[in-house]
């Protein structure tokens, strides 16, 4: 019977000489330029479901690294926390074509606020930089995009119940930046000291004045449902994003409410729990 395709490419006896510990794995093509890093808390076990993978969907990405790869290199690493730093960094410099999940730091959004004048700016963005200028305080950056593009929708909508949302004739001024957002609104300025609270993870109180104001407000009582609604996405956007990002910030000793696309992965392997 044929060796596997694992043990003619990378030796038949590679997996049973490792050690069951934390390392960090590296496929790579003929060039050696790194095509898949990943991590393991136990390299050996990890490393014989690749050398097993079966034609089952779940092997499909296995298969695949183990027919397109000519060579793979293993890295001990002292403890899995090492292991998750390395793998972090390896991934945010190579950029390997068949990782995924960290590869797109560019996706990690951030929520801006400013004042213009009478306008009060809300801007959702992954492009800060595309804002410079306008005095933005940003927070974040947070990890799931849809649960911050939520949340800053129904701020918006919110806001939109209290006070006077500007037509877009009034800020042609404004970047118009593909995947981002950026809004106006009038007479909601008294609100921005707790949406900054908010947004920093360090106070719900701005959801029990929200919820007050809206009170007195027929519209809102009239579409209670979806008030509600909105009310409890960023009541959840607070607990699972922003808070968890002060948190982390104050482990590590970093003030203010902000942290790069660049720098967010590897701050809460070292000082928090990886994110889901």
């Amino acid at each position: 019977m044929g060796l596997k395709r694992f043990d003619r490419k990378f030796g038949a006896q590679l997996v049973r000489e490792l050690p069951a510990s934390p390392a960090v794995y590296l496929f790579k093509d003929e060039a050696g330029t790194v095509l898949y890093a990943g991590k393991a808390k136990n390299v050996r076990r990890r490393l014989q479901g690749y050398r097993n993978a079966t034609r089952r969907k779940a092997h499909r990405k296995m298969r695949t690294l183990v027919r397109e790869a000519s060579s793979l290199e293993v890295r001990l690493q002292a403890s899995e926390r090492d292991a998750l730093l390395v793998e972090n960094e390896l991934i945010r410099s190579l950029r390997p074509r068949y990782n995924v999940d960290g590869a797109y730091s560019f996706l990690y959004p951030a929520i801006g606020i400013a004042m213009r004048g009478p306008q009060s700016l809300f801007c959702f963005t992954t492009r800060i930089d595309a804002f410079d200028g306008l005095g933005l305080r940003w927070h974040g950056t947070f990890r799931s995009r849809n649960r911050t593009r939520e949340a800053f929708e129904a701020l918006v909508s919110l806001l939109g119940r209290l006070g006077h949302r500007e037509p877009r004739s009034r800020t042609r001024d404004l970047p118009r930046v593909r995947g981002s957002r950026i809004v106006a609104l009038r007479r909601v300025e008294r609100l921005l000291p707790g949406l900054e609270r908010l947004l920093a993870g360090r106070s719900a109180e701005a959801l029990r004045e929200l919820f007050t104001l809206l009170l007195y407000k027929p519209d809102a009582r009239a579409d209670a449902v979806q008030v509600g609604e909105d009310l409890r996405l960023l009541e959840a956007f607070f607990h699972h994003d922003a808070r968890q990002l002060r948190q982390v910030l104050r482990a590590a000793g970093r003030r203010g409410s902000y942290v790069s696309q660049d720098e967010r992965d590897a701050l809460f392997l070292g000082f928090g729990h990886p994110e889901r």
